[in-house]
């Protein structure tokens, strides 16, 4: 419900989109409009640490995916009565944006979003899986759609599942040399979560346990936004797309990728019927088995620029 009963939002809670920097909390508030639909307001910094502008004059798309995955924690923990120290993970997210409509100059940084529980599955009287879609409007235009699948898992639970897993909480994990940051779209090699593999169209994931925004506690379990950042920044790499926009992204996760074993990245470009479409699908390895799969999409780059995908120089 809405929280004076008016229609009304407060300032959401860290807790809620599990964010303890408030220059990472997106949602603004929120109102309940009936059982299953809610109107989230956001907010999308102009400058970010990480979530910096692509191209210059873009917001970064993979704001709508980080936007659609905290208000749909948002609303599990106000609404539905998910607990704020049960484990929430996110098994499937998807958007696709208007690239135009992503320009930081000349509209407002106030999101609003429009979100449905399209499907809500109980466990001994608990929410368990909860899918979402949302609708994105910026000052009343039509700005991106997408949708996520979470599950929430009680501590007690996940301590059960992810047994002698739990002894990774914190454990420090060594940090690999990258590949240079402008060949994966950043600007600082501390952001960049890729090393060279063994042959061209694959990556090494580096993990940086220390990142701010892409660790944001101490996990046992590499998270999925920093899985869906080596996704966005192996398709960088295949396309040779230094400031990639990928105004649509299709991911989903198969299981947990571990801290204490290589994980895998590899992309490959997908023939498709329309020639001004880039697609590029990346999937992680771990163990010979999949961790997750992604696709890509992107306004074609002119072939001149798509060359020498490999990506294999470390970062100095």
């Amino acid at each position: 419900m809405d929280q004076d009963g008016h229609g009304a939002t407060t300032r959401v809670p860290g807790e809620f989109v599990h964010r303890a920097d408030p220059a990472d909390i997106i949602p603004t508030g929120w109102t309940q409009l009936r059982a299953d639909r809610y109107s989230v307001s956001a907010h999308w910094p102009a400058a970010h640490p990480f979530f910096s502008p692509v191209a210059g004059d873009r917001h970064d798309p993979v704001l709508v995916a980080e936007t659609i995955r905290q208000a749909t924690m948002l609303v599990a923990h106000a609404e539905l009565g998910v607990p704020v120290e049960d484990q929430f993970v996110m098994w499937g997210l998807h958007y696709t944006a208007d690239p135009d409509e992503l320009a930081v100059d000349g509209l407002s940084s106030d999101i609003h979003l429009d979100l449905v529980c399209t499907e809500l599955g109980t466990r001994g009287g608990r929410l368990g899986n909860l899918r979402t879609t949302v609708v994105l409007t910026r000052d009343g235009r039509h700005l991106a759609t997408g949708g996520a699948l979470a599950r929430a898992t009680s501590l007690q639970a996940y301590r059960r599942i992810r047994g002698e897993r739990m002894a990774a909480l914190g454990r420090p994990v060594p940090l690999i040399p990258g590949v240079e940051p402008h060949l994966v779209g950043r600007e600082h090699d501390k952001d960049v979560v890729l090393a060279p593999g063994i042959r061209p169209g694959q990556w090494r994931l580096r993990v940086n346990t220390g990142h701010p925004t892409l660790f944001r506690r101490p996990n046992d379990h590499i998270p999925g936004m920093l899985l869906l950042e080596a996704a966005r920044q192996a398709a960088a790499a295949t396309l040779g797309a230094g400031a990639y926009l990928p105004a649509g992204m299709d991911v989903s996760f198969a299981r947990y990728a571990e801290l204490d074993s290589p994980c895998w990245i590899e992309a490959e470009t997908v023939p498709t019927a329309d020639p001004s479409v880039d697609t590029v699908r990346v999937e992680g390895r771990q163990d010979d088995r999949s961790v997750f799969v992604a696709t890509l999409t992107s306004a074609a780059r002119p072939l001149a620029v798509a060359a020498g995908h490999h990506a294999g120089r470390l970062a100095g």
